[in-house]
C-alpha cells in the first residue's frame, strides 16, 4: 500500500517508487523485517487517475517533515509576504515600488542574462530575453521545488517570485513612451541609443507603442493575481501543517 521507505502512497503497481526511486525487492532484501509487514504493491489503477492524483499531491502534499520551528519559520515567512504584496499591489504603476525594492536587484541579473541568452534568435529577442530572463529564473525554481525536491510551500513562493516579477516588469513597459526610468548604466530612454530601452524597441518594432500603458496595467494584473493565487497555495499548506 505504501512505500516501506518514504511512507508515500503507491497508487500504481511498480517495481520501483515513484517519489524516492527505492527499487522495493532490492530494498526488502536488505530490511526482511519489513517484508511481512508491508504490500508495497498497491491496485492497479489507470494512468489518468494516477496523474490527477499525483498532481494534486504534488500541490498539497508534502515529502518532508515539518517541525515546529520550520512550521513558526514559513509562517513568519508567509506574514511577510502577505504584507510585502499588499505594499507592492496597492501602489501605482507609476512609482515604480516593485522597482525600488532590493528585489529589483536580484531580478537584475537574470533579466541581463536573458540578453545574452537570446541573443542568438536576434534583435526583437535579444530585447525581450530581459523579461523572459526575469520570468524564467523563479519559473525554474517553481519545477524543481515541485518536482524535483517535492517542495510545495517552497514553490508557492517561488511563484508569488513570478508574480512579483510580472509586477516589476510593469512600470517597465508603462515608460516606453515617455522614456524617463533610469536605465542601466545611468542612461534614460528619452536620451539613449535607439534600442536601449528595451519596451520601447520592442513595443515600436511590433507597432504597439500607443498601447504601453494597457500592456503595463495588463502585466500589472497578471503579476498582482498569481501572487494572490500563490498566498492562497501557501495559506492551504500552512493550515493543513497546522491541522496535522
Amino acid at each position: 500500500m505504501n512505500c516501506p521507505k518514504c511512507r508515500r502512497e503507491l497508487l500504481v503497481q511498480s517495481e520501483i517508487c515513484p517519489y524516492c526511486g527505492i527499487v522495493f525487492k532490492k530494498y526488502l532484501k536488505y530490511h526482511p523485517e519489513l517484508s511481512d509487514q508491508q504490500d508495497v504493491f498497491a491496485p492497479f489503477v489507470t494512468i489518468a487517475e494516477d496523474d490527477q492524483a499525483k498532481s494534486l499531491k504534488q500541490l498539497l502534499d508534502e515529502k518532508q517533515q515539518c517541525s515546529v520551528a520550520s512550521l513558526i519559520g514559513r509562517s513568519i515567512i508567509y506574514a511577510g509576504l502577505v504584507i510585502w504584496s499588499w505594499q507592492l499591489m496597492s501602489a501605482t504603476i507609476e512609482s515604480n515600488a516593485t522597482g525600488n525594492s532590493f528585489l529589483h536587484l536580484i531580478n537584475l541579473p537574470f533579466h541581463e542574462a536573458g540578453h545574452i541568452i537570446f541573443r542568438p534568435f536576434g534583435a526583437f529577442f535579444t530585447s525581450l530575453g530581459g523579461t523572459l530572463g526575469q520570468l524564467l529564473m523563479p519559473s525554474i525554481c517553481m519545477g524543481v521545488l515541485l518536482i524535483k525536491t517535492q517542495d510545495p510551500f517552497g514553490a508557492s513562493v517561488a511563484l508569488w517570485w513570478v508574480g512579483e516579477n510580472f509586477l516589476d516588469i510593469a512600470p517597465y513597459i508603462n515608460d516606453a513612451q515617455a522614456g524617463q526610468l533610469p536605465l542601466l548604466g545611468g542612461n534614460y530612454g528619452h536620451s539613449a541609443p535607439y534600442g536601449f530601452h528595451d519596451w520601447q524597441y520592442l513595443l515600436t518594432e511590433s507597432g504597439l507603442l500607443n498601447y504601453d500603458h494597457i500592456l503595463a496595467r495588463s502585466a500589472f494584473v497578471t503579476g498582482s493575481v498569481i501572487i494572490l493565487l500563490s498566498l492562497l497555495w501557501s495559506g492551504l499548506l500552512l493550515l493543513r501543517r497546522i491541522k496535522a
